[in-house]
């Protein structure tokens, strides 16, 4: 529906358009119409008004008659039929030789009758709730924890590798291989790396994202998260990708070089890979999120003095070989804040990125 008004506006609008040069068909598609809509608009010169609202609706013939309603409503609440959805109702009315209507048309009547409801001992359809949003601006502030499997060399049978991750450097900052999953060896990882980071003395505590596994919301987990003043975040319900960043460093470690396809033989020989990579992972691994800057870096505040060094050396040699490049130079931007699960209004609050030209002059200066 579109007001005389608003139509007159659009074609004067237009027209004034086409004076200045511009095709029909380029500035309907900025007016947000058809061409043929602007010529349907128009009749001898003038602007016709929308004569839709004036149209006289009639019911149509093939409707069902408000006997037929009360029909349907009559039989569903039937004794034998109340317990019953639509889909159990129709083909056994088919058995007896009945038929009112279609099971679309028996949901239509019950709806408009306020008798739809949810029936039986199970919950009814719960609507998804939206992935809980979390920014982490410096280190300390988001962690993301989780739990996987290590396999060993018997089979069915594994060892459980805890560990928690800063959202802001990607940096491991605690993990242990226990060869059982518990809410007690869950707690204990929490308090040790709580006291390595010193959140005891920081003013702000920060966030525990993790998954919805059964060691991970554990009552001793719980307490444990209360007696050090941190948050807890959990993920949705059977949704795996709301952990994103620890998933993908369990990827990282199940498919770097290294790792024994085969299993671990036994807690010691999986205690040691995993102490090895760590250490690589924080230390030597340079990130892709991070503009290949190691994560320890990032976490100690030197990835901004690096990459100002590495976009100095691409501006040295763009200045000795101008020919050679065809615009800016790589990026070497510093990574701003990393945001956990992002909504679209929530990350466009958190960090507007500046144009990488604007990014490179500050750095050179």
């Amino acid at each position: 529906m579109s007001a005389l008004e608003d139509r007159q506006r659009l074609i004067r609008d237009i027209e004034a358009a086409r004076v200045a040069g511009a095709r029909l068909a380029p500035a309907c598609a900025v007016a947000g119409i058809d061409p043929r809509t602007f010529q349907r608009w128009q009749t001898d010169g003038e602007v016709r008004p929308d004569r839709r609202p004036e149209v006289e609706r009639k019911r149509p013939a093939h409707a069902l008659s408000e006997t037929e309603r009360a029909e349907i409503l009559r039989v569903v609440n039937e004794p034998r039929f109340a317990p019953l959805p639509p889909a159990q109702i129709v083909p056994r009315l088919a058995d007896e030789g009945v038929y009112l209507a279609s099971e679309r048309t028996f949901y239509r009547v019950m709806r408009a009758a306020d008798q739809v409801s949810h029936r039986g001992r199970a919950k009814p359809p719960q609507a998804t709730r939206p992935p809980t949003t979390h920014v982490a601006r410096a280190p300390g502030q988001v962690w993301c924890w989780d739990v996987t499997w290590l396999p060993r060399t018997v089979a069915g049978q594994w060892f459980y590798l805890y560990l928690i991750l800063d959202l802001y450097s990607r940096k491991i900052v605690g993990y242990e291989v226990h060869a059982s999953e518990t809410g007690e060896h869950a707690a204990q990882l929490l308090k040790r790396t709580a006291l390595a980071e010193g959140i005891h003395a920081a003013t702000t505590r920060p966030v525990l994202h993790g998954d919805n596994g059964q060691a991970l919301k554990a009552t001793t987990v719980l307490a444990m998260l209360q007696w050090l003043g941190v948050t807890p975040s959990y993920s949705r319900p059977r949704v795996s990708d709301d952990n994103a960043f620890v998933e993908s460093l369990f990827r990282t470690a199940k498919y770097r070089p290294g790792f024994p396809a085969k299993g671990f033989a036994d807690i010691a020989e999986a205690r040691r890979w995993a102490q090895g990579f760590v250490d690589w992972y924080n230390h030597e691994h340079g990130h892709s999120g991070l503009r290949y800057v190691a994560p320890a870096q990032r976490h100690r505040g030197e990835d901004r003095e690096l990459l100002r060094r590495r976009h100095a050396l691409y501006q040295e040699a763009r200045r000795r070989n101008p020919r050679r490049w065809s615009g800016h130079t790589r990026n070497w931007t510093p990574v701003g804040p990393v945001t956990l699960n992002p909504e679209r209004d929530a990350l466009a609050a958190a960090w507007r990125p500046e144009p990488e030209g604007v990014c490179n002059k500050q750095l050179a200066a």
